[in-house]
């Protein structure tokens, strides 16, 4: 086989052809892995809820309530937790984009009295050791059981109640 002369126009050709095979390749693969990546998305959600609220045998997912905020990018998502069409807490899911590495999202559960039953932080790209320590218990087990219209929320040097991660955006 001999080898085809090297003209702009047969390099252009042999790029598109590249170009077309990697690009069909990508999006079929990103079309197989959709359905996985939603599930894993939805299971992790769930998982969450579980670990915020008290026990609820409704299915919030599908009753969730979307409320748009200016604030953040995202919209805040409301979560009403019934127990034999008992309400027993709402869990509420909030971002904020003012983290160091962007975007940081928790999921705040509350109880009925408007008490904190648990936090779980559900997304952050905080920098490892320093801003990651919002999700360790030590840190999350301050707000339990508190009331946030009693409980100021500055941080202690601030006059406030919590013990605020020294260096960090949070």
């Amino acid at each position: 086989m001999s080898k085809k002369e090297s003209t702009f126009l047969n390099m252009t050709i042999t790029l598109f052809i590249i170009t077309l095979v990697a690009g069909l390749s990508l999006g079929y693969v990103n079309d197989l892995t959709l359905e996985p990546k939603a599930k894993a998305k939805l299971e992790r959600k769930v998982n969450a809820l579980k670990q915020v609220l008290p026990e609820f045998n409704n299915n919030l997912v599908d009753e969730v309530t979307l409320i748009k905020s200016d604030k953040a990018k995202d919209n805040v998502e409301v979560y009403t937790a019934k127990n034999n069409d008992s309400y027993v807490g709402t869990a509420v899911v909030g971002s904020s984009e003012k983290g160091y590495s962007g975007l940081v999202k928790i999921m705040v559960g509350f109880n009925p009295d408007g008490s904190i039953q648990n936090i779980v932080v559900l997304e952050q790209k905080e920098t490892p050791g320093l801003g990651t320590k919002m999700k360790e218990t030590k840190f999350l087990d301050q707000f339990k059981g508190k009331n946030p219209s009693q409980f100021n929320l500055k941080p202690k040097k601030d006059g406030g109640h919590v013990d605020a991660l020294t260096g960090a955006t949070i």
